[in-house]
């Protein structure tokens, strides 16, 4: 008798152990039932964490480096825009248009490289892009936006009015590809001004902003 109270106790003893671990399950499983939920739960979970590290997701981390990033997409190639901006060299800005909206908004880049002419002199020791230059490429993206036959605008009369709120966020330098956008806010034909507000981008981050006012009229 002693034994067996003995072996029953002990049962007790293991099945009130176990029921605060077992959320979930059935408390009136047996202990072989019980065994073979908690074996199934343990190998559910191993093929879940198996799946996590399959081929699908180790695919993209082995691709090279130069293969993961698409490039930017050609809306409008350094022709098409010098057909439109009357800038030349040193001083047309943009390079490329990547979303275009004639007379609402365009996205353009320019790539910033220490070939251009003006890291010589700022600042030889650390080549940072003028502010005052970036806002001329955001303008020039600007005349991009405007420069549109059902706009009304020309490049024989087509100007740089004004700037406000600007703020310089972060520098640009060497080997920065600045991504600019311009939107028309307000377009007032009858005065021939145009407000818009323009961003520029590097890395997704914020570098520059300002709204700006264009004009179009006689010299």
């Amino acid at each position: 008798m002693a034994a067996t109270s003995n072996s029953l106790l002990s049962l007790t003893l293991s099945q009130s152990l176990i029921k605060p671990r077992t959320r979930g399950l059935s408390l009136s499983q047996s202990p072989t039932s019980l065994s073979l939920s908690l074996q199934s739960i343990h190998r559910s979970n191993s093929i879940t964490c198996c799946s996590l590290n399959g081929p699908n997701n180790t695919n993209n981390q082995d691709l090279p480096i130069e293969k993961k990033y698409p490039a930017f997409p050609t809306v409008m190639d350094i022709n098409q825009i010098r057909e439109i901006l009357p800038h030349r060299f040193p001083f047309l800005l943009v390079d490329r248009v990547i979303e275009y909206n004639p007379g609402v908004s365009a996205v353009a880049i320019k790539n910033v490289t220490i070939n251009d002419n003006f890291f010589p002199g700022h600042f030889p020791e650390r080549p940072i892009m003028p502010g005052v230059l970036m806002v001329e490429a955001l303008a020039q993206v600007g005349g991009l936006v405007m420069l549109q036959p059902e706009v009304g605008g020309s490049r024989e009369n087509f100007f740089f009015a004004g700037i406000d709120k600007v703020r310089f966020r972060k520098p640009v330098i060497a080997g920065d590809t600045l991504v600019m956008r311009m939107t028309l806010v307000k377009l007032q034909k009858r005065f021939g001004i145009a407000k818009m507000e323009g961003k520029a981008y590097v890395g997704g981050e914020v570098v520059c902003e300002g709204e700006f006012l264009m004009a179009t009229g006689s010299e």
